[in-house]
């Protein structure tokens, strides 16, 4: 469905807004009022929630390297193009292929059980069959690895760590970490397969998938993460006494598949060769349909650059739109981006991802030079109105964009909130149903303005603090 915002639109969307205390005097009037009609216009935008549906429903889940994201790819292409993006095209790379093709656990013995379990990203196939080994239970990575050299020979190491939840998703970077390294710490000590505790904030027996550490396809051990009760149950039969687990893993591997990043843009004018990079990324785990993970963050961004590119005239720059893929293996769709433009990284001007799921935007963090503080400032004022609070100057970007952050690149993030999205995270729960379409409508408003002020106004992001003056 096409949807067309005409002036006359953008000034009744204007004036629909509360009122907003004067931001500081370097945004320009003109493009403020702009930019507060963008915001107004996404808050009943539904061209995102209808390409995240879409994607969802027709596509489904999205496994890096697989027919199903290829597929993907081809379905972008279509859809930006009937949204009338001029620019649209594909970037293709490879990457080592991973799939689960069989995934059980039980405990055997006196308490004989099924367990629920998923696959890790890069686990090792088992024995056809299976193996059964004794369980190792540890409270850490670190616990893991404090443990003797060959002091797991033959066994199954379980890491039985819970994760915080938080509003920013901060316990995630610390219970993520048994997720990367179990497979490699327990093989060091002579295991034979690792457990995990989920990496998520759920008391479902749903188990969250995700990578681990890997060399090509494969990582050290068949690795798999329990459902959270069922590591409960685990730790409970563990305090009776040794406990014994079946565990059979299969996989399909190949050295190369293609994978590829799906580029559309609304080319500017004065400053065209500028770029304004927004993006997401295509790709999901094979469990749910990827809806939180990440097709609602690619409904975002289009649906705000598809706001921009309606209004009367060119933007300054060229807004990019980048639907990235095989974040989930490894940020390969950004690590191909980064080497295939890595002459024009002094021409991207900000960048920024949606890759949070599609709660409420709570904090706008940024990543500019010192000089550049007052732009920080205007944007932040500028979304405060829709719940936003001003965050920091660490931001490097998101995924995929934090490559090009890790490079210099001034960026954004637009932070949502996390709080229930580790519940969803990496699971078959994962799907279409869990997006509230008022949070996500906010998200659209969001990085329609901040993408329109970045593209319109040509500050320089990167503008280092003026020197101080010295006492004569």
């Amino acid at each position: 469905m096409k949807h067309i915002l005409t002036p006359l639109i953008l000034a009744a969307a204007f004036t629909a807004l509360p009122a907003i205390a004067d931001e500081a005097d370097v945004l320009d009037p003109a493009i403020k009022a702009q930019a507060e009609a963008l915001m107004a216009a996404g808050l009943k935008d539904d061209v995102g929630l209808e390409f995240t549906e879409s994607l969802t429903t027709e596509i489904g889940p999205r496994l890096a390297g697989s027919d199903a994201e290829w597929r993907a790819r081809q379905w972008a292409m279509i859809k930006l193009k009937d949204l009338n993006f001029q620019q649209a095209y594909i970037e293709d790379f490879n990457i080592p292929y991973w799939e689960r093709v069989t995934e059980t656990a039980s405990v055997t013995g006196a308490n004989p059980q099924k367990l629920a379990i998923t696959a890790l990203g890069g686990s090792k196939s088992t024995a056809k069959g299976g193996v059964e080994a004794e369980v190792v239970r540890f409270t850490s990575l670190a616990d893991l690895k404090a443990a003797p050299a060959d002091s797991l020979t033959g066994k199954i190491a379980f890491i039985d760590e819970r994760m915080v939840r938080a509003q920013d998703g901060s316990g995630y970077g610390y219970a993520v970490a048994k997720r990367g390294g179990c497979a490699q710490a327990a093989a060091d000590r002579g295991a034979v397969a690792c457990l995990i505790r989920s990496a998520g904030t759920d008391s479902h027996r749903m188990p969250h998938t995700g990578g681990m550490t890997r060399e090509g396809a494969l990582g050290a051990l068949p690795a798999a993460a329990l459902a959270a009760p069922d590591a409960d149950q685990l730790a409970r039969l563990l305090e009776r006494g040794p406990v014994n687990v079946k565990l059979n893993i299969q996989v399909k591997t190949a050295d190369s598949a293609a994978s590829g990043n799906v580029i559309a843009e609304v080319e500017g004018s004065s400053l065209k060769d500028e770029i304004v990079l927004i993006g997401c990324h295509l790709d999901s785990w094979d469990l749910g349909t990827g809806a939180i993970d990440d097709a609602a963050g690619c409904g975002i961004v289009v649906a705000a650059a598809n706001l921009i590119q309606q209004l009367p005239g060119k933007p300054k720059r060229t807004i990019r739109v980048v639907l990235y893929g095989s974040e989930e293996v490894g940020l390969f769709g950004g690590k191909a981006y980064g080497e295939a433009h890595a002459d024009q990284l002094d021409k991207h001007v900000l960048i920024a991802e949606s890759d949070f799921g599609a709660g409420r935007i709570w904090r706008l963090t940024t990543g500019f030079g010192e000089g550049a503080m007052a732009y920080a400032k205007a944007m932040q004022d500028l979304v405060a109105p829709l719940g936003v609070v001003p965050g920091d100057n660490s931001s490097k970007g998101d995924s995929d964009v934090s490559v090009l952050g890790n490079m210099g690149v001034p960026a954004i993030s637009a932070d949502q909130d996390g709080t229930d999205y580790f519940d969803l995270h990496h699971t078959p729960d994962d799907t279409f149903d869990k997006i509230d379409p008022e949070a996500f409508r906010q998200n659209v408003a969001v990085y329609a303005a901040l993408t329109y002020v970045a593209a319109e106004t040509g500050w320089d992001f990167r503008k280092a603090a003026a020197p101080a003056i010295e006492d004569q």
